[in-house]
């Protein structure tokens, strides 16, 4: 297969919009209100993770996402019946597959496909008739890339958080390291068809190095995003992280 030349996609996740929100119990600030300044400042998708307790975003969320949105969504969710039945009601453009553990503050590692084989490929079927992209949200693991290509799914999207603590915690080997396994595995999804993308941990610091591996086609990015929103505006801090990528294709 050829590499993909075009523009790297940015997918701007509003969760923490949401989490912002839910601290007072208010109506604001408005997760759709920054759906729509993303877009404008240069997002391609809007990403929104609908977890099992709703400790960020809601089902009204969702619904009005889906109601007014221009944007292709991607939503996040648990492979449960409940979600399943939501993501079937919505018919959103994406639907990404990912591990969820109540007592996590954030999703701590990709999901485990390679065991759960059976259950996920019954699991996805549904979506993908429905006319869904199927993603699944895993690690930089060669038995997880096959297992995802054997069970149907459209798109690995790699775990990139081992890689952005490692920089942040100064153990430059070990980030090293990690970046040349996403590196690869990127190339290896590539080469068995799937459609690549990867997130989790992104910052200014870190983005570059994984936006230039030529075989990903999109990157979710949405914590740091939203907290350097915070010093910067919510439209500026996009529109850096859309020149940070572009530079990283140039």
């Amino acid at each position: 297969m050829t590499e993909y030349a075009g523009r790297l996609r940015l997918g701007v996740n509003i969760d923490h919009v949401a989490t912002v929100r839910n601290a007072r119990g208010s109506a604001y600030p408005c997760p759709l209100r920054a759906a729509k300044l993303a877009e404008e400042a240069g997002a391609d998708g809007i990403t929104a993770h609908l977890r099992e307790d709703r400790r960020h975003i809601s089902d009204a969320d969702i619904d009005g996402l889906m109601e007014t949105l221009s944007l292709p969504l991607n939503l996040e969710m648990a492979a449960t019946e409940e979600m399943q039945a939501i993501a079937l009601r919505h018919k959103p453009h994406a639907v990404c597959i990912v591990p969820e553990k109540r007592e996590e503050r954030t999703t701590e590692g990709g999901l485990e496909v390679a065991k759960d084989e059976n259950r996920l490929a019954h699991f996805i079927e549904p979506l993908r008739a429905a006319g869904c992209r199927v993603s699944l949200f895993i690690g930089a693991d060669k038995p997880q890339v096959e297992a995802a290509a054997r069970i149907g799914a459209a798109v690995v999207e790699l775990h990139t958080g081992a890689y952005c603590d490692y920089h942040a915690e100064g153990k430059l080997a070990e980030r090293d390291a990690e970046l040349e396994r996403l590196r690869e595995m990127t190339a290896f999804a590539h080469s068995l068809g799937l459609e690549v993308h990867a997130g989790h941990g992104l910052t200014y610091e870190t983005v570059q190095p994984i936006a230039a591996f030529p075989e990903l086609i999109e990157l979710n990015i949405g914590h740091f995003l939203i907290g350097e929103a915070l010093f910067r505006g919510l439209a500026p801090a996009i529109e850096e992280m859309r020149r940070l990528m572009d530079d990283a294709r140039a």
